[in-house]
């Protein structure tokens, strides 16, 4: 579809009308010591008749309405070769008799009165404005459903859902998501893994809708589909992989406030909007677009519900540390989002201990089960630490890196205790004798990540299980947020 040429405005003094506005019928006689004074034109948005004896041109398809932004009736605008110089919304005797020149408008009228709401922008109807006259910024194909096709069929049928409804992506929904955005519609993104397709704003844009998002969110995902798209992350891998791990979605800033994000009681749970939909989208542009389906390049052996989409904001209001982004290397107050390769949450509970040795051995006991009590040296892990635990490493006064490197000591094990064929268990690691006596870490160094966000109510904490990390596995990455 061809883009909309911008129809050109006439000179001389241009009002916009609809019959059913109060002040429109109050200014008529305005209009009209206007209309015989000065070369006026007149577009009526609802009535071609309306006002009667001044000639007015039918705007009844809206077309100038909407190119030229009238966001009220009457509008009063001065144009010199195509070009506004002045407008007035509404009747103001001042503002009119400064944009026409001519004195004691209206002396009978009161001197202001507010408009009425232009119809190009009534939320009835715009949506099917929006896609006429810009529906030619889209490059997608069309898809046309026959009368009785059912939509959510036909999209299930065509292997663009995650097994659950989504919102059916018209031209009016997802010129309305780019409004979210700066960013240009044919701006490439990234290359999606695992077929490395052209990722646009605008494909991103259509998942989102799918997924449920509000255009406010956009960005949000955009950001999330840069980070896992570069080898740090890996996302061929975390995709391709049998173990059950995703990307996991965090999100830092005054945008979680500003999204109305949840960092507190069900931080895990479906029910936030901004927190399901933006970690949905961000999944879907995965499937829809890199091609990574379940049975396919998808080779998880079980997966988990997170894989519907996984994203929540920390609470750094209360947190008793600086934020994750800051462990990347962000200003604190930065808005960023951080990719995490993680299996499903874990609980960890642990009602008795009041000083922070003893709740670092029972988070190091938990932490030591990622994946296998005998596993290590290689994985990752993000603790995700509730305020009620938290509270007692405020207390006593410890920063996040002390608590990573009480968490890394306790989480040391000598090699005698994670070979192969330890304590009658064939599975372990492969070490060489020469190491029975060797201290091993649980997770790669600088690969235990930690977090704050959940609900008050429960002394609890959260472990989400890493993959593989460094250079032959996945790497957290945080990109900032941008328009």
């Amino acid at each position: 579809m061809e883009p909309v040429t911008r129809p050109m405005l006439p000179s001389g003094v241009v009002a916009f009308v609809k019959r059913d506005c109060p002040t429109c019928e109050l200014v008529v006689p305005v209009l009209a010591e206007i209309a015989k004074r000065s070369k006026l034109t007149i577009f009526s948005q609802d009535d071609p008749a309306f006002p009667e004896g001044l000639d007015a041109q039918d705007e009844t398809g809206l077309a100038l309405s909407w190119h030229h932004g009238i966001e009220a009736v009457p509008t009063l605008l001065r144009v010199e070769e195509g070009v506004e110089v002045a407008r007035a919304v509404g009747w103001h005797r001042g503002d009119w008799e400064a944009l026409t020149g001519i004195r004691d408008l209206g002396p009978g009228l009161p001197d202001s009165r507010p408009g009425c709401g232009s119809l190009s922008v009534d939320p009835t109807r715009e949506p099917e404005l929006r896609a006429r006259f810009e529906g030619g910024r889209l490059q997608s194909r069309r898809i046309e459903l026959a009368e009785f096709e059912d939509e959510q069929e036909t999209m299930f049928a065509r292997g663009w859902t995650d097994g659950h409804p989504v919102v059916a992506p018209t031209e009016g929904r997802v010129l309305a998501m780019l409004e979210g955005t700066g960013r240009s519609p044919d701006e490439v993104v990234a290359e999606v893994p695992p077929d490395l397709a052209p990722c646009t704003v605008e494909k991103v844009a259509v998942n989102a809708v799918l997924a449920g998002c509000r255009p406010e969110y956009l960005p949000v995902v955009l950001a999330a589909v840069e980070a896992v798209c570069n080898d740090t992350f890996n996302m061929h891998g975390v995709q391709a992989t049998t173990m059950g791990v995703c990307p996991v979605l965090i999100v830092n800033g005054p945008i979680r406030r500003a999204l109305g994000m949840n960092a507190g009681i069900g931080v895990l749970s479906p029910g936030n909007r901004a927190n399901a939909s933006i970690g949905r989208a961000f999944q879907l542009v995965i499937r829809n677009v890199g091609g990574s389906r379940p049975g396919e390049i998808d080779r998880s052996t079980f997966g988990h519900p997170g894989k519907l989409g996984t994203c929540f904001p920390e609470n750094e209001e209360d947190s008793p540390w600086e934020p994750l982004s800051a462990d990347a290397g962000f200003e604190p107050g930065t808005n960023t989002v951080t990719v995490f390769a993680g299996e499903g949450p874990r609980l960890v509970v642990d009602q008795l201990s009041r000083d922070p040795e003893s709740l670092v051995r029972s988070l190091a006991a938990c932490l030591r089960t990622v994946h296998h009590p005998k596993m290590g040296v290689a994985m990752a892990a993000l603790l995700v630490v509730g305020p009620e635990h938290g509270r007692v490493f405020r207390d006593a006064g410890w920063s996040k890196q002390r608590l990573k490197d009480a968490l890394n000591e306790a989480l040391l094990a000598p090699g005698s205790t994670l070979m192969r064929g330890a304590d009658g268990i064939a599975e372990g690691l492969p070490l060489p004798e020469a190491m029975r006596d060797a201290q091993i870490p649980k997770f790669r160094p600088g690969h235990l990540h930690v977090a704050f966000a959940g609900g008050r109510a429960g002394l609890f904490s959260v472990i989400l299980g890493g993959w593989l990390t460094g250079p032959q596995g996945s790497q957290l990455v945080t990109k900032e947020v941008k328009g």
